[in-house]
């Protein structure tokens, strides 16, 4: 199995009770962030960050809430039917977190792919992207995990993933270019193997070049 998906690794062994934002161990996350702000010189205990460690504690749990679900799950439910051309979904809106400096990288997903013989919920495809978006994560095994995901779930006869972020970590520090933007593709199958196929799928998504 490719490393890409077998990291929807710990959710399977996580509890079923209880949502995922909640399986985090918040006080731990508030002893770290008040740790922080002494580490940057700051006073944890005056007003306008007394509550702040509790506040990063709620927002981890819901940023990295991916860490405990399932996605293949959400691919398990499909519908058999006898179209067998081009479904694509685009512009399916993501954040994310980059595990190198932990802040955000935001943008849009397309998802495409060739079905054969049974299709799955067209939401289907946005729930994915956000499960996996809301963990650690690097743009490019993102986009590799959602392909093969796809793959492996629906087998089809090709599948095609392309992601358009922007991140905070080349925005806002370092080199700070606000206008980059950095774009991943995936492509398996026939979307790999033809290239009519992929030149149909780019002109579907950005329009005749």
């Amino acid at each position: 199995m490719p490393d890409s998906v077998s990291r929807s690794r710990r959710s399977s062994s996580t509890a079923s009770n209880g949502t995922a934002a909640n399986r985090v161990d918040r006080a731990r996350i508030e002893a770290a962030v008040r740790e922080i702000l002494l580490a940057v010189g700051e006073d944890p205990d005056r007003e306008g960050l007394r509550e702040t460690p509790a506040r990063v504690g709620r927002m981890y749990g819901e940023l990295f809430a991916g860490l405990h679900t399932e996605p293949r799950q959400l691919l398990r439910r499909t519908f058999t039917q006898k179209y067998d051309e081009m479904v694509l979904v685009r512009d399916i809106e993501f954040a994310s977190t980059c595990e190198h400096h932990l802040l955000p990288f935001v943008g849009k997903a397309h998802i495409a792919y060739l079905p054969a013989g049974k299709i799955v919920g067209l939401s289907k495809l946005p729930r994915v992207v956000e499960a996996l978006a809301h963990r650690p994560q690097v743009q490019e095994r993102m986009t590799e995990e959602l392909a093969d995901l796809l793959m492996e779930e629906l087998k089809p006869r090709g599948v095609a993933v392309i992601l358009e972020a922007t991140h905070s970590c080349m925005t806002i520090r370092g080199v700070r270019k606000p206008s980059s933007v950095c774009t991943t593709s995936a492509m398996r199958g026939t979307f790999r193997e033809n290239q009519a196929t992929r030149n149909e799928l780019m002109a579907l998504i950005y329009g005749p070049r």
